[in-house]
């Protein structure tokens, strides 16, 4: 098979490439997906995020190296694997980073990618239900709407924020991020309306777009240093596919495993497992950054929260009911409707911490079934700007298996600083708050016999994990280290090449990543139909 362009990875920048690029009818587009197709009721609803994130199906179910600063523990990284990518899995909320996110990014040496260029891309792909005004756009594919369904403890939450003197958001998307309020979430009449639906759905007719799922590319195809697409495993079947240019979009674990599996990437890495190098890049998988994350979870003295036990029977059939009736309900829920971005300390001059409620008990990413019995709710505490890097590697020559994972996690002591006063804030915050005394039962963790800034940091190390989040493996940029050149994303010193995804981040931005996404898969295909 030959095509015009060759789009890897059906996630929410192949999604939004795929539909940009086949709009024009000369144009003969190809998508390859790993997963399949996103058809699941689990996808539509929006509460199944909680069973998505056990998925085998729709979710690579990823796992770190052992984490040196966490105790050598090994953290879940999951990642959507089906078309819309994670965001076909996700919590769904919208948010973009911070205006100093974007000028930061350009100050590096990205002419283009300050945030007077971004914003006008972020409000043409979205379509937000409250109306159009200076920073934001109607019309646009991504639905972005106010969510259905408000748990109470979440407004309970914010309320008892805003008394320990927290300012309030309405949106964290306008002229001033800092605040605590109710996410908006990519939804649209109560149901998921990832990537996939906004983007990719409309361009599935289209004659001139072929979409290949359950399809995993081994490696890329060089003549040289031009790149003519991509040998792919599809049934059992080794198949090739050649195009004019090779967009990889797999993502910031999968786009540096496949350049290394053909031969891209620093020598040392490639010769420990055999593979001869094809063109020197030292930066890729280089450069690799997440959120760190951590929970404070309490008991609730009042029933109602999200609960897995048959004692939630009757409240569970009831969110059925309404989602099915009319798509309201419980079921509505992203599983984090509040949350907001704060400072840990006064002196900062942006937010450093995001927050996000969750109205059940949680841990290890829910994977921990039994400890979500009983009634709860459970705050989340994220470092924004982490200074910790890590890596993405080769486990093995084999495509088939997982790369080497290693985000270094409060690796270094500033991020674990920060990490210790956004929980002894937010602990304050949910201990002495009004709001939350009606239902605020026994603190589980850290747990009443954790006082000490000792035995927090040792908390810390126990049970910080990760919020989905991994950029920056495959940075753009113009020094040494990185991967593709700012104006449209080419691989550095190859022909027929870009990766375009959240991978090419130089740093990670003060929020959610998937609206970035979108914004850089929008960026790159005005790039490539001007013919930059």
């Amino acid at each position: 098979m030959s095509f015009d362009y060759l789009i890897i990875g059906a996630g929410s920048a192949g999604c939004v490439l795929a539909n940009r690029l086949s709009k024009n009818p000369n144009n003969n587009v190809c998508l390859l997906e790993a997963g399949p197709t996103d058809d699941s009721l689990l996808v539509k609803i929006p509460a199944g995020i909680i069973a998505l994130m056990r998925s085998n199906k729709r979710n690579w179910r990823y796992y770190t190296t052992e984490q040196e600063a966490l105790n050598q523990r090994k953290i879940y990284i999951p990642r959507g694997k089906t078309l819309g990518g994670s965001s076909s899995v996700n919590a769904m909320i919208y948010t973009r980073g911070h205006q100093w996110d974007y000028d930061h990014w350009e100050s590096l040496g990205n002419k283009g990618w300050g945030w007077d260029e971004v914003l006008p891309v972020f409000k043409r792909s979205q379509n937000q239900e409250r109306g159009g005004d200076d920073y934001h756009g109607v019309g646009g594919p991504l639905n972005v709407a106010d969510l259905r369904y408000r748990h109470p403890v979440s407004e309970a939450f914010v309320q008892a924020c805003v008394d320990a003197g927290l300012p309030y958001s309405e949106d964290f998307n306008g002229a001033n991020q800092e605040g605590v309020g109710m996410y908006q979430v990519t939804q649209k009449g109560g149901e998921r309306f990832g990537v996939a639906r906004a983007y990719l759905h409309e361009a599935l007719e289209r004659p001139n777009l072929t979409v290949i799922t359950e399809a995993r590319v081994q490696r890329l195809l060089l003549d040289g240093k031009t790149v003519l697409g991509a040998e792919y495993l599809h049934q059992g079947k080794l198949q090739t596919v050649h195009a004019g240019e090779t967009l990889l979009s797999g993502g910031a674990i999968n786009s540096p495993q496949v350049l290394l599996l053909s031969g891209i990437g620093p020598k040392a890495e490639l010769e420990r497992h055999g593979i001869t190098q094809q063109h020197d890049l030292p930066g890729v998988g280089e450069n690799l950054q997440e959120h760190p994350d951590v929970l404070l979870v309490h008991k609730s003295r009042q029933k109602g929260s999200l609960n897995l036990s048959p004692a939630a029977l009757p409240t569970q059939l009831k969110a059925l009911y309404q989602f099915f009736a009319n798509r309201t309900g419980a079921l509505t829920s992203n599983a984090a409707e509040a949350g907001g971005f704060i400072k840990s300390r006064p002196e900062e001059k942006i937010p450093d911490l995001q927050l996000h409620l969750t109205a059940a008990l949680l841990d290890n990413h829910g994977l921990n079934l039994p400890f979500a019995m009983g009634w709860g709710f459970s705050t989340h505490v994220c470092v924004l700007r982490p200074k910790s890097r890590g890596r993405i590697g080769l486990n093995s020559a084999n495509p088939n298996h997982d790369p080497l994972i290693d985000p270094r996690l409060l690796s270094h002591p500033d991020d674990m600083a920060t990490m210790l006063r956004g929980v002894k804030l937010m602990r304050k915050v949910i201990l002495e708050s009004d709001s939350l005394a009606p239902m605020l039962g026994k603190e589980i963790f850290p747990g009443p016999k954790v006082q000490s800034d000792d035995e927090l940091l040792a908390f810390l190390r126990e049970k910080a994990d990760n919020i989905y989040h991994p950029v920056g493996s495959c940075k753009m940029g113009i020094d040494d280290m990185a991967v593709v050149e700012p104006q449209g994303l080419k691989v550095h010193g190859l022909n027929g090449l870009r990766v375009i995804d959240a991978s090419i981040m130089p740093t990670l931005i003060g929020g959610n990543t998937n609206a970035p996404t979108v914004m850089i898969a929008e960026k790159a295909a005005d790039a490539i139909l001007a013919g930059r």
